[in-house]
């Protein structure tokens, strides 16, 4: 099941709940926490990720564990839901673009669970880079080109380094897009979004490219 299909059918639930119409784009939201993993001589290992999703789709994600009336859920009990959302999520390339130069590609990933916590689900997973690199420069962006998700940063420390060589500095290159823009899209119709139009890849407008350099 691709990303889109999986969320779609939490989002028929999502939006028989929200007053008023819906708009068409974005239709589900993610608060982004991302760290870049260094092994001990210094090169780039992976990418650990803990997103979290809004609390709509939240809900509805964890419709199916209702009847067991708790206001939490262990990871036990959301393992298959998030083993069903990495298996969705690989048909995008986990929204994830690690560069130096050029995308480097990733293995399966590892590590992953869902947490629950005030009414939000959180992804947490790891994804190594198939093959270590070493690079003064790298670059992280996470996003979506339909923008049907909306990827922000989280404003406090939404990336960090874990065995990075000393001196090394985290840069946000902002985009072209601002909270404006978003209104704009997120007013447009859902036909505007259909494969093959000239807005199907709005998404870039939002990215902020996270760079990383080190001495």
């Amino acid at each position: 099941m691709s990303m889109r299909g999986l969320l779609g059918w939490l989002l028929v639930a999502t939006l028989s709940l929200a007053a008023g119409p819906a708009s068409a784009h974005p239709h589900v939201w993610v608060a982004v926490t991302s760290e870049i993993l260094y092994a001990a001589d210094g090169s780039v290992t992976g990418v650990r990720h803990a997103w979290t999703f809004d609390d709509a789709f939240s809900a509805n994600a964890v419709q199916g564990l209702r009847g067991k009336s708790k206001a939490a859920y262990t990871r036990e009990e959301l393992a298959p839901l998030a083993q069903t959302q990495l298996e969705s999520l690989k048909d995008n390339a986990y929204f994830t673009f690690l560069r130096v130069n050029e995308r480097l590609p990733f293995a399966e990933p590892v590590d992953y669970f869902f947490d629950y916590k005030d009414d939000h689900l959180t992804l947490h997973f790891t994804l190594p880079l198939k093959t270590p690199v070493k690079a003064k420069t790298v670059r992280l962006t996470i996003f979506d080109r339909s923008f049907f998700i909306d990827f922000r940063l989280e404003k406090e420390h939404p990336l960090k380094l874990v065995g990075a060589p000393a001196g090394c500095e985290v840069w946000l290159r902002r985009s072209a897009g601002d909270d404006r823009d978003r209104k704009l899209v997120q007013d447009a119709s859902e036909d505007t979004f259909k494969e093959g139009g000239a807005n199907v890849a709005v998404g870039l407008l939002f990215i902020v490219p996270i760079e990383v350099e080190c001495p």
